[in-house]
């Protein structure tokens, strides 16, 4: 049984989702913003805010996907040596998909993150 509120107003707000995408950035300062930041945001706004929950769910797919990537590709390393690679696929990804994702949502397009694994539906 789904309970809905209808005292929450849905508004469209496409600042907050650019900047949920550009907060992953907050990893390269951080290392652990760029998952913390976009989780709270999608926490707290997909209920009010047009497109947060499909923007949240793929920020956080996409973050847990790099962390699994890196998980991978160290031991990687030492074990084939091919693991560098997938080092170097997955800094790529985590520079340039958040710009991408984050003119995509200013323009109120989906985000759409490649090599992506989809845990959170």
């Amino acid at each position: 049984m789904e309970i809905v509120n209808p005292n929450v107003t849905l508004r469209e707000d496409r600042n907050i989702l650019v900047i949920t995408h550009l907060s992953q950035y907050l990893d390269f300062v951080t290392g652990f913003g760029g998952l913390v930041v976009p989780l709270v945001l999608w926490l707290t706004t997909k209920d009010s805010v047009i497109g947060m929950n499909e923007h949240g769910k793929a920020v956080l797919n996409f973050q847990l996907t790099l962390i699994l990537y890196l998980i991978i590709g160290i031991p990687g390393i030492l074990l084939f040596g091919l693991g560098i690679l997938l080092l170097v696929f997955a800094g790529l990804l985590s520079i340039v998909m958040p710009a991408i994702n984050a003119i995509k949502a200013s323009k109120g397009e989906l985000p759409s993150y490649f090599g992506t694994i989809r845990f959170i539906s």
